[in-house]
């Protein structure tokens, strides 16, 4: 049976790498249904993700295909692993605390608690090493979410340090460890 990932993209200057992750994962045979915020498509657009995916890319909480079903919900159904890469600081906030005011976060809101939950932070080292959204993380790795911390490198906005977007085959190679049962 054909694993089936939720990726949320969030609005980083990292988003671009989301194309490798969601290139890659398909490549292996996996179903990815992609997600992505307002900001992320400043960034990277639906239409790359689509034509790598061979799936429609979902980019609004109020858009419906199928006026029969509540698309957030239905799109959690067969999910066995969701994936938030790259993970903004804002991201981060609004699933650490129960908000729902995009896609990514109402279908996180959604999802079984059964599910597999990954997220791949990417942003500035102060942004990423600040106390609240270290305190951000560790709810979400209270609530069962596992982090692939981010890696220390010259980042976009000239600083060195960790904030930088884990690779994305370090990415993948997590993703199916966790899906081929080698990784709790």
């Amino acid at each position: 049976m054909t694993k089936h990932i939720l990726l949320g993209v969030t609005g980083s200057i990292s988003a671009y790498k989301s194309a490798d992750i969601a290139n890659e994962l398909t490549k292996k045979g996996y179903l990815l249904d992609v997600l992505m915020t307002n900001s992320a498509q400043e960034f990277i657009t639906p239409l790359t993700l689509q034509s790598l995916t061979k799936r429609m890319v979902h980019t609004d909480v109020m858009n419906e295909p199928n006026p029969s079903k509540i698309n957030h919900i239905e799109l959690t159904k067969p999910a066995d692993l969701f994936l938030v890469a790259p993970a903004t600081a804002n991201i981060i906030g609004k699933l650490a605390n129960g908000l729902a005011d995009d896609l990514i976060s109402t279908v996180a809101l959604a999802l079984p608690s059964d599910r597999t939950k990954l997220i791949a932070p990417a942003m500035n080292t102060n942004m990423y090493t600040h106390p609240l959204v270290q305190k951000n993380l560790d709810t979400l790795k209270d609530i069962g979410y596992k982090e692939i911390e981010p890696r220390e490198s010259l980042l976009a906005c000239g600083d060195y340090g960790s904030g930088a977007l884990a690779t994305a085959d370090v990415i993948v190679e997590r993703v199916v460890k966790i899906l081929e049962g080698k990784e709790a």
